[in-house]
């Protein structure tokens, strides 16, 4: 059962269904834009189908580029969405995965870490876990991160439709419970499936949400 009513629905639809533009990459602090605006930002390991989201998120198949090879985005990269500006959403760079170099792991961390505790205009992030395995060891790293930075955050399951209901009904469950230990979580999981569209509406309405 969706939290959002129709008309904060509506104006998320609204919202989402008007200009959204990619802005720029920055693989190091200093190439950050400027912070002018509210930003939202969605994080997730480098296979749980974060650049398929955010592509259903904003109805363009081609706003974030999606790849076979994970850990392929190792930027900071923002989208500009509404004209007049209104906000923005920031891709982080995906973890977890298990080929890459030290060097690149620590790039990330640091990147990572320095952005949540020193970016005041990030209202949220929106950290995505697959459905199919819930919360796994590397994810409770960023979780932890997020809280250490003070950075409120809700949990996003995804590819929902990949497994049974019960299942799902099953995992939901957990991750609600892991989320109530957690200081910076919100309380409320959103699940979702950019194939099928479940919950891509109710997740625009959390982005409005969270930049107020």
């Amino acid at each position: 059962m969706s939290s959002f009513d129709d008309d904060q629905i509506e104006a998320a639809r609204k919202i989402f269904a008007g200009p959204i533009t990619f802005l720029k990459s920055a693989p190091k602090l200093e190439h950050l834009p400027n912070p002018v605006v509210p930003e939202v930002a969605f994080a997730g390991r480098s296979n749980v189908g974060k650049s398929s989201l955010l592509n259903a998120l904003a109805n363009r198949n081609g706003l974030a580029r999606t790849s076979n090879t994970p850990g392929r985005t190792q930027e900071l990269n923002f989208f500009d969405v509404g004209e007049p500006l209104r906000f923005r959403l920031v891709d982080m760079p995906g973890y977890g995965f298990a080929k890459a170099p030290r060097d690149m792991l620590r790039q990330w961390r640091y990147l990572v870490n320095d952005f949540l505790r020193g970016r005041d205009v990030l209202k949220r992030a929106l950290v995505l876990i697959d459905s199919r395995h819930g919360i796994k060891e590397v994810d409770n790293e960023i979780l932890d991160m997020l809280d250490a930075a003070a950075v409120s955050y809700r949990i996003v399951l995804t590819k929902a439709d990949k497994i049974k209901a019960s299942e799902l009904a099953d995992v939901r469950a957990r991750t609600e419970v892991e989320a109530r230990k957690r200081p910076a979580a919100h309380p409320d999981i959103i699940t979702t499936s950019s194939e099928k569209g479940m919950g891509i509406p109710e997740l625009r309405a959390a982005v409005l949400e969270a930049i107020g």
